[in-house]
């Protein structure tokens, strides 16, 4: 199998304390990982390290060969200049819990501003390519629609589009059901399922537990900045080993 993201020895606080404790993670091309565990346990921090939202204390991520925000020069890490960094940042899709989208442009706007602004695709390319991932979100009708007009699943599934337009190698989400109503998870999450159906990489901060069991090929479990369980979502959600992680569960599966 081919690692398409490493995370080696990663560290962060916030004033003082601190949220991850040396994450070591690998994803393979095509995996889909689900990231598990309590409110406060680093999952969104480690997620915001991948892409370098956030700058790790300590540690790097390497995503297909390059040390993601830094570059390597006589044996240490130097941080990489804005412009260099958000390049890189354009090769990773990434999918908020608020949808983050521009309000002032409407649906088509919001998907092609990347491609034409970031990568320089030409306007007629990138909107034929939006109405294509409109179509696969099932959204085809809402290309002239403002974000003021959309239910919360709908702006969801434009975000993922959005993301998706640039063409990533690894797709983040990060709990991107948490902000919708309860009835309106479901469309979200059936995008989701079919990304993952196509072999899209995708690394999923998530609590829902259901569809960690269906979709996922691996889960871990994060508790006070550790991972302190991974392996397949069977495995991992029917008998874990670490007492904390059944505790954790026994908490979300009743």
């Amino acid at each position: 199998m081919t690692a398409i993201v490493r995370a080696v020895g990663i560290r962060k606080e916030f004033g003082g304390q601190e949220v991850l404790k040396g994450i070591d993670l690998e994803v393979q091309l095509g995996e889909v990982l689900c990231i598990l565990g309590p409110s406060g346990s680093g999952k969104s921090t480690l997620l915001r390290c991948i892409n370098h939202l956030e700058t790790p204390d300590k540690g790097y991520v390497w995503i297909k060969g390059q040390i993601i925000g830094f570059e390597l020069k006589n044996n240490m890490l130097c941080e990489l200049p804005v412009k260099a960094v958000r390049a890189q940042q354009s090769r990773l899709g990434m999918v908020f819990q608020h949808f983050n989208l521009f309000a002032h442009r409407t649906v088509l706007g919001n998907i092609i501003e990347g491609p034409m602004q970031v990568r320089g695709v030409p306007r007629a390319a990138a909107t034929q390519k939006a109405h294509e991932l409109l179509e696969l979100v099932g959204l085809s009708e809402k290309a002239e629609a403002w974000p003021g007009e959309l239910s919360g699943g709908q702006k969801q599934r434009v975000a993922i589009a959005r993301a998706l337009a640039m063409e990533p190698s690894v797709m983040l989400f990060d709990e991107p059901t948490s902000a919708l109503d309860p009835e309106l998870v479901g469309e979200v999450l059936a995008v989701m399922k079919h990304l993952a159906s196509t072999g899209t990489t995708m690394i999923v901060v998530t609590h829902e537990i259901g569809f960690a069991r269906e979709v996922a090929d691996r889960v871990i479990v994060m508790i006070d900045g550790e991972i302190r369980e991974t392996g397949p979502a069977d495995t991992v959600l029917t008998n874990p080993k670490d007492l904390r992680v059944r505790t954790f569960l026994s908490r979300v599966l009743t």
